[in-house]
């Protein structure tokens, strides 16, 4: 199911780059709509399959989180011909994101072996993932309103520029836009420890073999 859900969530972030990159900022397309569906369907599924193969009891609080963050919103707004603006549109199409996100990273966690090379790559992960998810929405919101962002090439370079804490000569001008230029250097400094414990955990465990040589 790990690699499904990989899958899913890859499929999910390339259609979701491919949808807002086309210039779409009306309604969403119909083929990325069931993609959506099909992505939730599978992320409901796995959950499904947490619940039925253990004890109920000790089900993960944070999977729970994870079911209302799997749930198709945009679709079942759409059947029941519910529009609420472009704003919650892409709040709610970005909670299966955020839950693919979450899918990847376990694969990562996977994949390491040691403890804290585990928790820097799933950091390391996040912190990409969220940038440039964050210059995604950026360039949706910001490039119809904003002169001074042109293409997405800069909407990813303002994204890096903030996540490094260093800024860029790009102001936004939407309330989205300025929110993420709070949230992206509050995500870089809370990279930046798990970066120091990482190196630090690295030098130890060169110096501890040099001492057994």
């Amino acid at each position: 199911m790990k690699i499904i859900n990989l899958i899913a969530g890859i499929a999910l972030l390339v259609g979701l780059s491919v949808e807002i990159l086309s210039g779409n900022r009306t309604n969403y397309s119909t083929w990325y709509m069931w993609l959506q569906f099909t992505v939730c369907a599978i992320f409901i599924g796995d959950f499904l399959y947490n619940l039925f193969s253990r004890n109920t009891n000790r089900l993960p609080t944070l999977s729970w989180l994870f079911l209302l963050m799997s749930i198709p919103y945009l679709n079942i707004l759409s059947w029941m011909d519910i529009n609420l603006g472009r704003v919650v549109d892409v709040t709610l199409g970005v909670l299966p994101l955020l839950r693919s996100f979450v899918a990847m990273a376990m694969v990562v966690q996977w994949l390491v072996e040691s403890k804290v090379a585990r928790i820097f790559g799933v950091y390391l992960f996040l912190t990409i993932a969220f940038t440039y998810l964050s210059a995604l929405i950026f360039y949706d919101y910001e490039s119809p309103v904003n002169d001074a962002l042109d293409g997405f090439g800069n909407a990813l370079w303002w994204a890096c520029m903030n996540v490094t804490t260093v800024g860029a000569a790009i102001f936004p001008v939407t309330a989205v836009g300025k929110s993420l230029s709070v949230l992206l250097p509050a995500v870089g400094m809370m990279f930046f420890p798990v970066f120091t414990i990482y190196v630090t955990d690295i030098y130890k465990v060169l110096s501890r073999r040099s001492h057994t040589d």
